[in-house]
C-alpha cells in the first residue's frame, strides 16, 4: 500500500499513542503540546506511556528511525456501537437519555479517521526522524454541553457528521 509512496530501501517506525498519556484537561485549559509532561490517570494510558518510552529507547539506544503521534478519540464509520457518539446518536434517535461518563465534566477530542490516517501519512512522508506530533480534531466535546436530545443532535451533525 504504501509502496508509491516510499523507495524501497526506506525504513521508519511509526508508533501511534493517544493523547491520554498527558492526563486530562478542564474546559478552560489549553490543549496539549508536544512537550506537555506525560500523567497518564488510568492503566490504559500508563501501558501506552510505557510504550512510548519503549520506542524513543530504541530510537536513543540503537538509532531506530522512529516517529510518534498522540492522538484523540477517533470517530468513524465501523465504529463499535459501545463507544460514546454511536451511543448518543442511539440515545437520541430513541429518545433516551444521554449517558453521562464520570461527573460528565471530562473533555475528550474527537478527530475523524480518514483525517488520522492523512496526518499519520504526512508524519511518514515529511516529518524528522525521532520527533512527536499530535493529532487532533479540534472538536472537544463533553457531555453537559447536551441539555437535551435535540442539542445532542445537532453538535453531533455539525461536529462529526459531516464526514458522512
Amino acid at each position: 500500500m504504501l509502496a508509491p509512496y516510499f523507495p524501497t530501501h526506506y525504513c521508519r517506525f511509526h508508533h501511534v499513542s493517544t493523547d491520554e498519556v498527558y492526563g486530562s484537561l478542564s474546559i478552560d485549559e489549553p490543549p496539549f503540546t508536544e512537550t506537555t509532561p506525560y500523567q497518564p490517570h488510568s492503566p490504559y494510558a500508563a501501558s501506552k506511556a510505557s510504550s512510548d518510552h519503549l520506542v524513543r529507547a530504541y530510537f536513543h539506544t540503537y538509532g531506530l528511525p522512529i516517529t510518534m503521534s498522540h492522538c484523540s478519540n477517533n470517530y468513524g464509520p465501523y465504529q463499535h456501537a459501545e463507544k460514546f457518539i454511536p451511543t448518543v446518536i442511539r440515545s437520541c434517535l430513541n429518545g433516551q437519555p444521554i449517558p453521562i461518563y464520570g461527573n460528565g465534566k471530562n473533555i475528550r477530542d474527537w478527530l475523524y479517521v480518514e483525517d488520522h490516517c492523512r496526518g499519520i501519512m504526512t508524519i511518514l512522508k515529511h516529518a524528522k526522524t525521532g520527533e512527536t506530533y499530535n493529532l487532533g480534531g479540534n472538536a472537544k466535546v463533553n457531555t453537559r454541553l447536551f441539555q437535551t436530545n435535540d442539542d445532542a443532535l445537532l453538535l453531533i451533525k455539525q461536529r462529526f457528521l459531516r464526514h458522512w
